[in-house]
């Protein structure tokens, strides 16, 4: 039963972890949404994606995730036509960054809910590992 819970534990700080970037990268990415390139022509800031990879933690057999990098999304950027804009190029487009703040917040709203979805495992496994230690004591 003990290796169960540790398992179910091991798992669970893995999600954490792995959420924990996931909320980093998008307050990054919300930050950022509103940004123009430097000079014109110039690419703004271009939104950022975690890349998961699941595992075997063959110590304690449990599938476990981590982060494996972070990629650049590669979707287009949004063109603004403002020719007073520092950015615009000669035909007064101004590149905007590729982040939705929408989507961000949505991303990041997920996020928390697995983070503490996560969290909600490890307080169970320890109430119980802890219920199972005062048993024996007895």
């Amino acid at each position: 039963m003990s290796s169960d819970l540790m398992s179910a534990m091991s798992s669970a700080a893995s999600g954490l972890r792995a959420q924990t970037v996931r909320i980093r990268v998008s307050a990054e990415n919300l930050a950022n949404a509103n940004s123009t390139g430097d000079k014109p022509g110039a690419d703004p800031y271009q939104r950022k994606v975690p890349v998961f990879k699941n595992y075997l933690d063959r110590e304690t057999g449990a599938e476990r995730v981590r982060v494996s990098g972070v990629r650049a999304d590669t979707a287009p950027f949004t063109l603004k036509f403002d020719p007073t804009h520092p950015a615009a190029d000669e035909s007064g487009m101004v590149k905007l960054s590729n982040v939705s703040s929408l989507v961000e917040m949505t991303d990041m709203r997920e996020a928390q809910r697995a983070y503490e979805a996560n969290l909600n495992v490890v307080e169970a496994s320890r109430s119980m590992l802890l219920a199972a230690v005062d048993i024996l004591k007895r």
